[in-house]
This record gives structure tokens, C-alpha cells and sequence, in this order.
């Protein structure tokens, strides 16, 4: 096996590298089974993709925020490792493409010198922070939300009691009232808020978009800020513990919510809080902090562009005298080479900092109002000075078939299309009205197309024996404000190739027939859902497709169908034998904890591995084995024999995590406990297979 130094100061880092490392060679040597190993890489960032031998690597930047020197990291890991290509999320994530498995040890190295993570950037956890890229600039905003999202990030990463959950957990951070961030479509999310002179959040749980939409509940309309991290582990907990394990379509959070009822679901995360502790965090303030930059001036006259550039995405910052700009970045997709020469102009112009924004695109923070015109030029000679930050030609666009497993239909060729008639015939609409287009490859609504203005999600037709791609076309979805939202409806299906037709309608509809001021969404309520069905269904007749309707958007063969399997989550592994292995790894851990004085942790490593390795036996049963609880009561009805030996319930045992404070006399108890559960367990199968 080759190996490498990391170099890596931080040992716990040192050692994730070094494991990931380890468990490619025991992959690749048919040591370690392909479903658990799929587990592994997930939770470090590897993804597989649709092209067969090779990965994308998603790289975490919590809440957005970058460095110049940053940028200029994965810039090099791109050229190095992956094709020169840096792709920008609705997460902001950073994604690479093509990179070899062997390599991605030596690529998260390289990232951690500028500490740059990718631990639990996919699989079955807490994903990564997402917050407004306004925070702490925001001129409405109750404080800076900044400091809090990344305690929260720092407080979740490696925390037991979220490396092996049914599914994953998204978060959101507002800076103010108008959402911008999304609480709404969380599974959790805050809202600033101050009572009586402290800070705190409105939370809210069980959002989510994808098949089956859900607007988030309010879980509590103020929570302090020294509370609301602990508070959060209660609801990861239950989450954790009730939710599905089998059934991955219901194993969000949102369905759990569904299936308890929020009354309940309510008291199960009060229980569970009174055994968390501490019961607060002390998180210290942060206000924006400016880094003294030069004053340059303009290298020539400006052109006739520089105003509509300043309107569309030049913001004011509550800081006098400085304001945020907004870069759109086409598709999301930026190269290593323009990223490099970015870096030198956010260093000159506005010091650090700068952040990725849900929105695919890049804001910069902290420019000084008379350097906007210097600022625009030299971004003009990197061909990054379009006008509309956030705008209608500002698309959003997941991968679709270029590169994720999921993909029915091409949503970056979509994209560029619709983004290419935008600008050349409706220039007036990018200027005037706030409105925005988001597409989607497939249902799971990466692209955010269900709470768009104007969505389109990839799907298939069929005529006369062909398949084609085509579009879903959904209208009307937005942000309320406060935690509300309004996703989009459904209104009709079109062959991929007519969408910018459908475009072309909504657009004329929209400039000529709405009142002054009017937004879409309140257009779209205006004028309901059959108006725009009945205009718009000539163009879904699919009986009499042309050769170019089978060609999708951005490639030259006939379409075909090709969906592979996906990996926003891990999959469940039901085989006893690596149930078992999985068991002992957690306990060895636990032992590992107790050893640091980390006791609530090695309380839940300890509680991971009892439930592995019951699970491993009730997998040869006719057992119901969907969620933590649901192993746990089966495992009582199933093996009695183990409470006639012990003289005390597996359940009762197994349950004092969430009724007792942790503590280090409680930590070694439930971690022996723990131990002489395994070893019944696996001298019980070893009998049985005798």
C-alpha cells in the first residue's frame, strides 16, 4: 500500500486522512464490503459520479466563507487533481470533478494546509452550514450571525451523535426577517432574534423541498444564543433515534415530524434536553471586521455598462462608506486559472473576505464605495463584470446528466440556453425586476426549482416509442419572510427543447400584463394557475416530437435514459458480519473518548455500537428494524434470554442515555455495559452458527 505523510498539525484531521487512506486499500483488496466502504467515503466528501472510475470531491465552506488564499487552494487542487474546473453549489459547497480515488487522501491534504475541510460533506450528518452571505453586513439585521453559525459547525463536526444517521441534516442561518437563507426548507433552521435585550433565534424544524415539500414548524420562536446549540443536539438526537432506516424516501426529518406529529416529536426533544449537557455555550460576539485596503482609481473611462452593472449588483453594507458586491458566476462553474486571478482582486479590494452564496455565485464584502470603479474594470478583464447578481440570468443549475448519478435531463445546458436569450432579448427585465429561474435534473430539487419564480426540473416524455427529455415547468414559489415560503406549483410537463419557448411566453406575460411594483409571485397568485395552464399547453403536446426534441440541451446524440444510483445518502448495510465489525469500531471509540475525558462522547459511541450489534442479530428475524427505538423494543421481544441472564432489559439500559446527565461514572458504566452486550451478542451468534 503506498502511503504519504499529511503533515497535518491537527491530529485528529491527521488521523481521518490517514483512515480514509487505510480503508481505500481494504476496499480495493476485497477486505472491506463496497455498501459500508460507499458509507465511509461519503462522510469525507467523496461522492461517486456518473462516469464510471472516477469522484467528486465537495469541499465545505461553512456559511460560505472564504479566504483569498483559500480560493487560491482549490484552485491548485483542481489543476492537480481534478480537470481545472471549480464548481460553486446551492450549499456553498465547492465541488470537483474526475478525481481518481487513489488520490483523494493526498487532495484533502493539500486542502488542509489552508484549513479547508470535506469531512461530512455528503452521507448521513449534519451537511454543511449554509447562512446568508449578508451576515454581519446586513443594515437589518437584529446582529451578526456569523460567530454562531460557525460555533454550530465547529460543535457538529465528528460529533458521534451525527456520523450514522438515516439520512442527512441540512441548517440554514438568516441574517434578518427576510430569509434569505431559506430557514423554510431546512430540516433546521434560525432566524435572529432579540427579546428583552438578548440575542436568540426563531427555530424551525422539518423543512425540506425535493419530491414532497414541506414548509418548516416554528420549534420555538426564541431560543437564547448560549441554548440553541445544546437545544439542536436534543433534536439531532431524536432525529437520530426515532427516525427511518430502511425506507430512504422517509427518512427525513420532515417525515418524521409527519409520522409522530409535532406535538409529540415536541415533547421527545424536551425529554431528551434534560439529559444534554452543558446546558450552554458561551459563544463570543463577532461584529465585520474591515481590512485596510488601497484606494485605486479607474485605468479609463467607464463604459455605458458600469451603471447597470452598479444597480444590479452593487448592496449597502450597515458599515458607512462600504458596500458588498455581488459576481455572478455563470452555471455556477468557475475556472482554476480565473479563480487565481479573482484572488488577487478580492485581496486588493476588499482584504479576506468574501463568500460563496446559495445562489451559486460569489459575494464580496467590504469595498470601499470610490473603489467601485477600479473594482469593476479589473473584474472586467476576467470577463466577471455581468450585470444581475441574483437576477433572472443569474441560474441556478444543479450538475443534472453531466456529471450526478441522478440526472434525467441536462440542466447546465438548459441553463446556458435560457441564460443566452435572456440577455440578448430581455436585457430590460434582468435591470428591472427582481425574478428568478432555477432548474433542476431530476426531482430531488438540488437546483432549488420548487421555490423558484419561475422552476424547471428535468423529467422524460414518451411518443411513438422514443423517449425525450423534457421539462417540468413549476411556477409561483418564494420567500414569505419570517420562516414562511411558498413552493412552487406544478403547472405543466413540455419536451426539453420548447422550454425556452415557455420562457419566452412567461417573460412577454409578465412585463406587459403585471401592475407597477408587482412581483411575479404575487402575479402568479393574481392570475392562478389555470391562466397560465391554458397559454401554455400548446407547447406540451408531445405527439409528433421532432429529430432535435430526442437531442437534449448541450449534447449531439439521442437522448437515453441513464440513471444510476444515487448518493445523497448512505445506504443501509444490513449484513450481520459488518454490522459487527461496525459495532466493535464504535466501542473502541467510546474507549477512546473515555480516555480524553470526553464522556458525553463516549456515551454515544457506546450507545452506536450496542444498536449496530443488535441490529446485526435481529437481521435474522422477522424483526422490525427501521429505526434506533424500533431495534431496541425488538430486540427485548426477540432475546428475552438476555434479561433472564442480566437481570435487566437491553431497552432500559440502552435508554439511559437520554435520562441521565454524562458524566465519567455514567461514561465507564454504559461503556462496560455496552462491552458485555457485544460480547453476548457475538457469543450468541457463534452458538447459533455451531
Amino acid at each position: 500500500m503506498k502511503s504519504f505523510r499529511t503533515e497535518i498539525e491537527n491530529p485528529v484531521v491527521e488521523q481521518d486522512i490517514l483512515e480514509l487512506e487505510r480503508k481505500i486499500f481494504a476496499f480495493k483488496s476485497g477486505e472491506l464490503d463496497e455498501e459500508k466502504f460507499r458509507s465511509l467515503r461519503l462522510a469525507r466528501g467523496v461522492y461517486g459520479q456518473r462516469q464510471q472510475g472516477v469522484q467528486m470531491v465537495r469541499i465545505k465552506f461553512p456559511y460560505g466563507k472564504c479566504s483569498a488564499q483559500q480560493l487560491r487552494r482549490v484552485a491548485a487542487v483542481s489543476d492537480e487533481y481534478s480537470n481545472g474546473n471549480i464548481h460553486i453549489t446551492t450549499r456553498q459547497d465547492v465541488q470537483i470533478h474526475y478525481v481518481s480515488l487513489d488520490r483523494t487522501p493526498e487532495l484533502w491534504t493539500e486542502l488542509e494546509r489552508d484549513a479547508i475541510t470535506m469531512r461530512e460533506a455528503c452521507g448521513n450528518t449534519i451537511r454543511n452550514i449554509t447562512a446568508s452571505p449578508m451576515a454581519g453586513i446586513d443594515p437589518e439585521e437584529p446582529f451578526n450571525v456569523t460567530p454562531y453559525a460557525h460555533a454550530f459547525f465547529e460543535y457538529f463536526l465528528r460529533n458521534p451523535i451525527c456520523q450514522d444517521m438515516g439520512r442527512k441534516i441540512k441548517v440554514a442561518f438568516s441574517s434578518s426577517v427576510k430569509d434569505d437563507a431559506l430557514t423554510f426548507t431546512h430540516d433546521i433552521g434560525f432566524i435572529p432574534v432579540i427579546q428583552e435585550g438578548k440575542r436568540g433565534f426563531k427555530m424551525l424544524v422539518g423543512g425540506g423541498i425535493g419530491a414532497q415539500p414541506r414548509v418548516a414548524d416554528v420549534l420555538k420562536e426564541f431560543i437564547s444564543f448560549d441554548e440553541f446549540i445544546p437545544f439542536t443536539e436534543a433534536v439531532v438526537r431524536v432525529f437520530d433515534q426515532y427516525g427511518e432506516r430502511n425506507r430512504r424516501n422517509k427518512a427525513r426529518m420532515k417525515f418524521l415530524i409527519k409520522e409522530q406529529g409535532f406535538d409529540n416529536f415536541q415533547q421527545r426533544v424536551s425529554d431528551v434536553y434534560a439529559s444534554v449537557e452543558p446546558k450552554e455555550l458561551h459563544i463570543a460576539k463577532e461584529e465585520f471586521k474591515l481590512k485596510e485596503t488601497t484606494l485605486y482609481k479607474a485605468n479609463t473611462p467607464l463604459d455605458d455598462d458600469f451603471e447597470n452593472w452598479k444597480s444590479g449588483n452593487v448592496y449597502a453594507q450597515k458599515q458607512a462608506g462600504l458596500v458588498a458586491v455581488g459576481i455572478a458566476i455563470d452555471t455556477g462553474d468557475i475556472s482554476s486559472d480565473k479563480a487565481r486571478a479573482l484572488a488577487e482582486v478580492i485581496e486588493a479590494f476588499c482584504g479576506d473576505d468574501f463568500r460563496f452564496t446559495i445562489g451559486q455565485s460569489i459575494l464580496l464584502r467590504g469595498i470601499k464605495e470610490e473603489n467601485l470603479p477600479a473594482l469593476y474594470q479589473a473584474l472586467q478583464q476576467l470577463s466577471l463584470s455581468k450585470a444581475g447578481f441574483h437576477k433572472v440570468n443569474d441560474i441556478v443549475a444543479c450538475p443534472g446528466t453531466d456529471t450526478c448519478n441522478l440526472g434525467i435531463a441536462s440542466s447546465m445546458g438548459l441553463a446556458k440556453e435560457l441564460q443566452r436569450i435572456i440577455e440578448k432579448e430581455y436585457a430590460t427585465v434582468v435591470a428591472k425586476h427582481a425574478l428568478n429561474i432555477k432548474i433542476s435534473g431530476c426531482m430531488n430539487a438540488c437546483g432549488q426549482h420548487a421555490i423558484a419564480d419561475i422552476g424547471f426540473q428535468g423529467m422524460t416524455v414518451k411518443s411513438e416509442g422514443n423517449i425525450a427529455p423534457a421539462t417540468q415547468v413549476l411556477l409561483g414559489g418564494g420567500i414569505l419572510g419570517d420562516g414562511g415560503g411558498r413552493y412552487a406549483d406544478k403547472v405543466l410537463k413540455v419536451p426539453a427543447k420548447r422550454t425556452p419557448a415557455v420562457l419566452r411566453w412567461l417573460l412577454d406575460d409578465y412585463t406587459t400584463n403585471a401592475l407597477d411594483g408587482e412581483s411575479f409571485l404575487r402575479y402568479y397568485l393574481r392570475k392562478e394557475t389555470d391562466y397560465f395552464y391554458q397559454n401554455l399547453k400548446i407547447y406540451a403536446d408531445s405527439s409528433s416530437l421532432t429529430q432535435d426534441d430526442l437531442i437534449d440541451w448541450g449534447a449531439t446524440e439521442t437522448y437515453k435514459k441513464a440513471i444510476g444510483v444515487g448518493e445523497c445518502a448512505g445506504v443501509t448495510i444490513d449484513l450481520v458480519q459488518t454490522l459487527l465489525f461496525d459495532a466493535e469500531e464504535q466501542l473502541e471509540k467510546g474507549m477512546n473518548a473515555l480516555a480524553t475525558g470526553a464522556w458525553a462522547n463516549s456515551i454515544y459511541y457506546s450507545y452506536a455500537a450496542r444498536i449496530r450489534a443488535a441490529k446485526a442479530l435481529l437481521t435474522t428475524r422477522a424483526a422490525k428494524i427501521n429505526s434506533h427505538h424500533s431495534i431496541i423494543d425488538a430486540f427485548d421481544t426477540h432475546f428475552p434470554t438476555y434479561t433472564s441472564v442480566h437481570n435487566k432489559s437491553f431497552g432500559t439500559t440502552t435508554r439511559l442515555l437520554n435520562s441521565t446527565s454524562p458524566n465519567e461514572a455514567f461514561a465507564n458504566e454504559y461503556f462496560n455495559d455496552s462491552k458485555q452486550v457485544l460480547n453476548w451478542i457475538k457469543n450468541y451468534r457463534d452458538a447459533q452458527r455451531n
